[in-house]
């Protein structure tokens, strides 16, 4: 049981399940000792490694496979209740290239179902205790999707603001969301998460009037940490600014 986060040891292809918390392990998280004593031994260390290591090469394999099919692959990460799901049905209405998801929770099928009922092609993994999908789940999602009728590959992770940021699934871009209810504070308290992306989403703004949140501080706690990072700001009142989502996306496309 990983004592940072609570999700079981014993992943995929029967290597073992741990975690690099705090660091990416595009970071030189192993070079870095973890701060919980019972990490610090070279015996988990190296098993730390090996287990990162088949991830990588697994998201490698995950991103030829999306490249050769010509499938832009997005990680759509964020805490749980920040709007991914809701994110995916709104741009089915706006979006100008076609899509499918991954859909990653610890129980029920239920995300996908609402994707499915928007009409989107969507497979649900059930990760049962882990916090986080890897690119040997992602991996065994691919062989359910039909990639050649669609452009674009959204992996819909875990709601979690640690693991994800850890594990490369073999997507292209990482676009993270972070909700006005959520605080003032979720961007410097998580900044592994919110230094990978490609684009930062402040969602459900239209309830700033409400919340105490200074949109502007949260901006530039981002930009500290990734200074050319994209943020755009949503809220699905405003059918413009998933729009703003979709275009972005589009761009991004387009650009490969």
């Amino acid at each position: 049981m990983c004592t940072e986060c609570g999700c079981s040891v014993g992943g995929a292809e029967g290597v073992g399940h741990s975690h690099n918390h705090g660091h990416s392990h595009k970071q030189g998280a192993y070079e870095t000792l973890y701060h919980n004593p019972q990490l610090n031994d070279e015996k988990t260390i190296s098993v730390i490694k090996k287990i990162l290591d088949k991830n990588d090469h697994e998201a490698e394999h995950n991103r030829s496979h999306l490249e050769r099919a010509g499938v832009l692959g997005i990680n759509l990460m964020s805490s749980p209740g920040s709007g991914k799901t809701t994110l995916l049905e709104y741009l089915a209405d706006v979006a100008p290239f076609k899509f499918a998801v991954i859909e990653g929770d610890l129980e029920t099928n239920r995300d996908a179902e609402r994707l499915k009922n928007k009409g989107i092609d969507a497979v649900q993994i059930q990760t049962g205790s882990a916090c986080h999908l890897d690119a040997f789940m992602v991996h065994k999602g691919l062989h359910d999707i039909n990639l050649e009728n669609i452009d674009v590959l959204f992996v819909e992770n875990v709601g979690n603001l640690v693991c994800p940021a850890s594990y490369d699934v073999g997507t292209h871009l990482n676009i993270v969301l972070v909700s006005v209810p959520e605080g003032q504070d979720k961007i410097a308290k998580y900044p592994v998460m919110f230094r990978g992306a490609d684009l930062i989403l402040i969602t459900k703004t239209d309830l700033l009037p409400y919340f105490d949140y200074d949109i502007e501080a949260e901006k530039k706690a981002a930009r500290k940490l990734k200074p050319n990072v994209d943020i755009l700001e949503i809220n699905i009142n405003d059918i413009d600014s998933i729009k703003a989502v979709a275009d972005w996306i589009e761009f991004k496309r387009k650009m490969r």
